[in-house]
């Protein structure tokens, strides 16, 4: 397994090393990279840009509508997109964005004001699992983009979502597992094997519709488990059956998007709307767990940008402002205006801030305090949102914009 120490007192351990199959150290197969945590391993990045930005290394079009982002493994780029006849998973060539294949994979479309795909691909392995709006999720030879199986979470799992933004989920992989959320009363969480597709188990126990958050893999009090969040609902699944560990209700509004992240038995969720941010403590006695709301605030109110933690503390964007808070008690550090309501990560000591109506940013921050270091516009924006979380990878910025995707050397 790999580790990433997150606190001076906890490690967390985020996906087996089966997720990282056939993958450089510095690449980032999948949603939120290769620990699902927003936090690149790189270093030798860019401590500053010059004016107007890094250098662009290159930039193709033809993408597609929609709101994914990318993966990047072995020497290619991943994505969705919708075109002219349906909407496709697309493959570029990692070295100067040239096309490698693309491959239909269910209807274009979807909500009448924002469409178009929203979910990242997942590649482990030599196979590329991809989900889009309709809530196909299919599953590609990384290396061809040939259909290996696909299946429906609508029709085949009874998948319901909370409201009709459409399925943004970005699959999980675990080992043989596919792990994703059809939400509805057939139940929340359903667990596919990776080879053929075939279910192997869904959470009966457990019916809330889906939300857009994506399940992540953490080990609290010795034990692994998916976590998961939902517009009702914060849970923890053992990974072999799917029974539930724990659960605690975590009402949210209209939308629920960012990710849980997790320090020891700290579970932090934020979400928009009028919402704010929860801490619930798990705790375990004997084989009976349970979860504990420690404190609920609005100190970070996430939209869809993500939280990054580190050393104890929750960095993220709050409306336009960016923010750190104490992950053991909610307690805020600081709350500086940004360049706007965004998407963040974090890479060789700095934060990187996609924000959704423009600039893209570099900050320092610690606990003490927030510090904007270099800006830049995006060139040739698209009139839609920059929804897209950004990338870094293998010394590159990514940015997707609809069908435009832009390539940034960020190495020293």
């Amino acid at each position: 397994m790999k580790t990433i120490l997150l606190s001076g007192s906890a490690l967390i351990t985020l996906l087996l090393s089966t997720s990282l199959e056939n993958t450089r150290a510095d690449d980032w197969p999948q949603w939120r990279g290769s620990q699902r945590d927003g936090i690149s391993q790189e270093k030798g990045l860019l401590q500053s840009w010059p004016e107007g930005g890094p250098t662009l290394a290159w930039r193709t079009d033809g993408l597609g509508a929609g709101y994914s982002s990318v993966s990047v493994s072995d020497g290619k780029i991943f994505t969705l997109g919708d075109l002219e006849d349906g909407s496709y998973a697309i493959a570029l060539n990692e070295n100067d964005g040239s096309p490698a294949w693309k491959t239909r994979i269910g209807e274009a479309g979807g909500h009448k004001k924002y469409p178009g795909t929203r979910s990242t691909p997942t590649v482990v392995g030599g196979q590329v699992f991809a989900l889009n709006q309709h809530s196909d999720l299919a599953c590609l030879d990384a290396a061809t983009g040939e259909l290996q199986w696909k299946v429906n979470l609508i029709s085949d799992f009874g998948g319901k979502m909370m409201s009709g933004w459409k399925y943004s989920e970005s699959p999980l992989v675990d080992g043989d597992r596919v792990v994703v959320t059809p939400g509805g009363n057939e139940g929340t969480v359903v667990a596919l094997d990776r080879k053929s597709g075939k279910k192997l188990w869904q959470t009966s126990d457990w019916t809330d519709t889906a939300g857009y958050s994506s399940v992540v893999v953490a080990t609290i009090h010795g034990t692994r488990q998916y976590v998961q969040l939902t517009g009702k609902s914060l849970v923890g699944l053992n990974p072999d059956t799917g029974a539930i560990l724990w659960k605690a209700d975590r009402p949210g509004k209209t939308a629920v998007i960012t990710t849980p992240v997790i320090d020891g038995d700290m579970v932090f969720v934020t979400s928009s709307y009028g919402v704010g941010c929860n801490g619930f403590q798990v705790s375990k006695s004997g084989d009976n767990w349970s979860a504990e709301q420690v404190y609920a605030n609005k100190e970070i109110s996430n939209h869809h940008g993500g939280v990054i933690l580190l050393d104890g503390h929750v960095f993220g964007g709050s409306g336009s402002t960016f923010r750190c808070v104490d992950i053991q008690t909610g307690e805020p550090r600081f709350a500086e205006r940004s360049a706007g309501k965004g998407a963040t990560l974090y890479a060789d000591g700095l934060f990187y801030l996609r924000a959704e109506h423009g600039p893209v940013a570099l900050i320092k921050a610690s606990p003490d305090g927030y510090e904007e270091i270099s800006r830049f516009d995006q060139p040739d924006r698209s009139d839609h949102k920059a929804w897209p979380h950004p990338v870094v990878a293998n010394g590159k910025l990514y940015l997707r914009d609809q069908g435009l995707l832009l390539c940034y050397d960020v190495a020293k």
